[in-house]
């Protein structure tokens, strides 16, 4: 079975990159409120102890790393591959308190590693001993993007984030450059129309937001981003996840002139247990087309 389908950008998409430019941040004080307004409105979970990395992962070292964004650091695990390696890979965990324990399972360590990557996950703000959420979490995305340069400043750089992790680093990826490729599972175009989805006993409180914050809802509109990607990407999600259509994802896609992965029978965050080869496949092909 054929999962995906790399897009070829047709030439109005092209020249839409040209003459549409990326929506600008939203003011300090509407990010402010916006964020507040925005994380109230999303899933909680409780702070945990992020787990250490079983034996199977070894070596690692985990340490913190600066952020620029807000009080405290980042919690990062380094896993280094084994040899010369070819590149680095940052991975950006979804929304979920395991933090970055979730890519302890499932492979994607392994698979970068045996390809000659090394590899780096964090703990997202809010998760694990990371520090407090200060505003949107696409400026913590550029610190870790700065932390894996001052670590491997000669090396190649890539990205692989899924849910939550994938969404923040769009507007990141978008802005600056330096990451060579990016793999994505999992992410909404706006996390707002996922709850509309998911969640609508919520829909009172997102148009609101909508209304409110006009700046920070176009900002948050990864559709508006992915055109200015400008970097091979991959774009993987479930035909069953009904928070993300199907479409939304061939749609990113096709505005970041990558490839589109849905897994028939995944719903939300099972892609990589339904497809796993499939799926490590893509991002490593991803990455060596950067």
């Amino acid at each position: 079975m054929t999962y995906y389908t790399p897009f070829d950008m047709p030439e109005v998409v092209h020249a839409s990159r040209e003459a549409l430019a990326a929506p600008p941040r939203p003011g300090r004080r509407e990010e402010v409120w916006a964020a507040r307004l925005f994380f109230s409105l999303g899933p909680r979970f409780p702070r945990v102890e992020v787990p250490a990395p079983g034996p199977e992962l070894a070596p690692f070292e985990s340490f913190r790393m600066a952020r620029r964004n807000g009080p405290g650091d980042l919690g990062a695990t380094w896993y280094p591959a084994g040899g010369s390696a070819r590149g680095a890979v940052l991975f950006l965990h979804p929304w979920l308190g395991w933090g970055q324990a979730y890519f302890h399972r499932r492979g994607r360590i392994e698979a970068v590693r045996a390809a000659g990557y090394h590899a780096l996950t964090i703990d997202l703000p809010g998760f694990g001993s990371s520090g407090p959420r200060n505003g949107f979490i696409d400026r913590d995305v550029d610190d870790a993007l700065a932390g894996l340069r001052e670590r491997e400043p000669a090396l190649p750089h890539y990205l692989w984030g899924v849910s939550s992790g994938g969404y923040w680093a769009h507007p990141a990826l978008a802005r600056r450059p330096g990451v060579r490729a990016a793999v994505f599972e999992d992410v909404s175009p706006h996390l707002l129309e996922w709850s509309w989805l998911t969640a609508p006993w919520g829909r009172p409180a997102y148009l609101f937001f909508r209304l409110a914050f006009r700046r920070a809802y176009r900002y948050l509109d990864l559709r508006l981003h992915a055109r200015h990607l400008g970097i091979p990407t991959a774009h993987v999600s479930g035909a069953l996840d009904r928070g993300i259509p199907a479409a939304e994802t061939r749609r990113l896609a096709e505005l970041s002139g990558g490839a589109a992965l849905v897994v028939p029978e995944a719903g939300h965050l099972s892609a990589i247990r339904f497809a796993g080869s499939a799926v490590c496949e893509l991002a490593l092909a991803t990455f060596e087309r950067g």
